[in-house]
């Protein structure tokens, strides 16, 4: 009897160091975890576990509601400001590598959706001498020939709403000028009719019709001015003097 007092003992003893092991079930069963109970912890009515839960759920409702909210836009300064800081480094666009130029047509085009000016060519913020900033034009940067014999100087346009007439203007070195009658085709794009040229400041030459295009304005304030040709060419000026028109 003794034995068998003993032999109990230490199958209750068994029992205490070696609790029972956990069976989970089969990923495709539907049999669920076994109560928590099981795992050895003691459950009162004060254990904030439905507490917790529910906090938990709160704070991903949160989560979510603001996630709901879209990024600020940015607004048409910030835009400008960036625009103005990727051209400046790239010499109107003669350095720029098609990289840089993909950054600044996106730049120019999220400024174009915010556009104000839905007529341009009624606009009096037209009229005046904008200075080329950068373009992609390559008759105007020339990058086929040596760097000494590009346009070197500023270049300027300028327009006149009034009497539908633009002047291009190349400074240093060779002084060459443009005029043309503006032909609008609709509130913001014109066809280009060249009329008149001036060879290094010096030469006149009246040749009605030699040359043609078309432009588009696409964005317009009282500094800023983004166009683009009809070969898809991007134009990007500032203004430098509102006052000035083109000679008849």
């Amino acid at each position: 009897m003794a034995m068998s007092v003993a032999s109990s003992h230490m199958t209750a003893l068994a029992k205490t160091l070696h609790p029972p092991v956990l069976e989970f079930p089969s990923p495709h069963s539907s049999v669920p975890f076994p109560p928590s109970p099981k795992l050895g912890c003691r459950i009162t009515k004060n254990t904030p576990l439905l507490s917790s839960a529910a906090d938990s759920v709160k704070w991903r409702v949160a989560v979510s509601f603001f996630a709901g909210f879209p990024a600020k836009k940015k607004d048409a300064d910030v835009l400008k400001e960036e625009l103005l800081d990727a051209i400046k480094p790239l010499d109107r666009g003669a350095e720029a590598t098609p990289e840089e130029q993909e950054v600044v047509d996106q730049i120019a085009r999220e400024l174009e959706a915010m556009n104000k000016i839905k007529e341009p060519l009624k606009s009096q913020l037209l009229n005046g001498k904008w200075e080329l900033l950068y373009t992609t034009s390559q008759s105007l940067l020339q990058t086929q020939r040596p760097k000494f014999l590009r346009p070197n100087g500023k270049i300027f346009q300028a327009i006149n709403a009034d009497t539908l007439r633009a002047q291009n203007i190349e400074t240093w070195p060779f002084f060459n000028q443009a005029t043309a009658n503006l032909v609008p085709l609709n509130a913001r794009r014109v066809a280009v009719k060249f009329d008149f040229f001036k060879i290094a400041g010096l030469i006149p030459i009246k040749n009605p019709g030699s040359g043609r295009g078309q432009l588009e304005i696409t964005y317009l304030d009282n500094e800023l001015r983004i166009s683009r040709g009809n070969q898809g060419n991007l134009f990007i000026l500032k203004m430098v003097d509102p006052s000035y028109r083109v000679p008849l």
